[in-house]
């Protein structure tokens, strides 16, 4: 396997795209998500789409090997909801672990299986030999900064270390089956993300194994510049940077236009690789994406050339063939190069 950091320092890697519009493509009906383990489980279960790595491993895994097909160089898994907290919507905690490994397995089969097709016929994809399984953790459905009691601000409906514990449980799961990196994305509360950092450091010095790279994507919600839970840009960088990630970025909420401006500042502050992946524009009336694949990579490819990145995909609403045009766009564009940082005594 190819060091990430090294292909950091030569180009701008592409990351996927959606994972839920894939599937919606499918038109799945509720017998399809139950499978034969779960045909006779005691509550609805159709829209779990982590439950897919389980009962239909080989849609997963088509998915992901059309985004390699585009020319994505880092796959995420299907885990955005794969947690005991977010599972017990469909009373289904007891399969988080397993959940995480059979996600991992998905898309690292899709790697492998990608990789021999390329070596077989060399002309297919995008890639350059080497291709990196990120293990998705979600923002959960419960946060830990916000009441979701409006006439008590002080209640919370879980504790920090209930979320520690989740996320523990997604990262063995996630490192127990082959992941290269771990990517926590879609943070609306900066809370939830440290607790997710934290139980990444916990579980690799409790299991004294090499700890993984660690990826941090936010989400700014709106134009206002800020968190759900309230932190500007630059409170949100200085908040997680003690974790040392090996990148730091935003996704989702917004569309590239309406991102461009905070990816700058991100791209100003940020001592580690910067990473960008907007939703396919802003949502219709019918919260549907409208933004078609040549105007999203006309869109990072100037970020590109501006110098702001140096991992570039798409969101909610983006298909493999965004990720086509935004691959097509960005290759052999110099990435954003590291800055010197200067140690100072206060």
């Amino acid at each position: 396997m190819a060091d990430i950091r090294k292909e950091l320092e030569k180009r701008i890697l592409i990351i996927d795209g959606a994972m839920g519009t894939m599937i919606q493509r499918y038109k799945l009906a509720e017998a399809d998500y139950r499978g034969e383990r779960f045909k006779d489980w005691h509550c609805d279960v159709k829209g779990n789409n982590d439950l897919l790595n389980i009962t239909q491993p080989q849609i997963i895994t088509e998915i992901h090997k059309q985004y390699l097909d585009a020319g994505a160089d880092i796959i995420e898994t299907n885990t955005f909801s794969s947690t005991a907290i977010a599972m017990a919507d469909y009373e289904m905690q007891s399969l988080a672990y397993e959940l995480n490994v059979a996600a991992a397995t998905c898309a690292r089969n899709a790697v492998s299986e990608f990789l021999a097709s390329r070596k077989a016929s060399p002309a297919g994809g995008g890639l350059e030999g080497a291709a990196w399984v990120a293990g998705a953790i979600g923002p959960l459905n419960k946060t830990l900064s916000l009441s979701p009691d409006v006439n008590n601000p002080g209640f919370r409906a879980v504790t920090f270390d209930e979320v520690v514990a989740a996320y523990y449980e997604q990262v063995k799961g996630l490192a127990d089956g082959g992941v290269d990196l771990l990517l926590i994305e879609t943070i609306f509360d900066t809370l939830n993300a440290k607790a997710a950092i934290y139980a990444i450091k916990k579980y690799f010095r409790d299991t004294k194994k090499e700890s993984l790279p660690v990826m941090i994507s936010g989400t700014i919600t709106d134009a206002s510049g800020r968190t759900l839970s309230g932190q500007t840009l630059e409170a949100f960088y200085t908040s997680v940077m003690h974790a040392k990630p090996l990148s730091i970025g935003l996704n989702c909420a917004l569309g590239a236009k309406e991102m461009r401006p905070h990816i700058e500042e991100l791209s100003q502050i940020s001592s580690c690789y910067v990473s960008a992946y907007p939703n396919a524009g802003l949502p219709n009336a019918m919260g549907e994406y409208d933004e078609h694949p040549e105007d999203t990579g006309h869109y990072l490819e100037e970020w590109a050339k501006e110098g702001f990145v140096n991992i570039v995909g798409g969101c909610c609403g983006t298909t493999p063939d965004h990720i086509k045009h935004i691959a097509e766009h960005v290759k052999g564009l110099t990435p954003r190069p590291l800055p010197i940082i200067e140690k100072e005594l206060v």
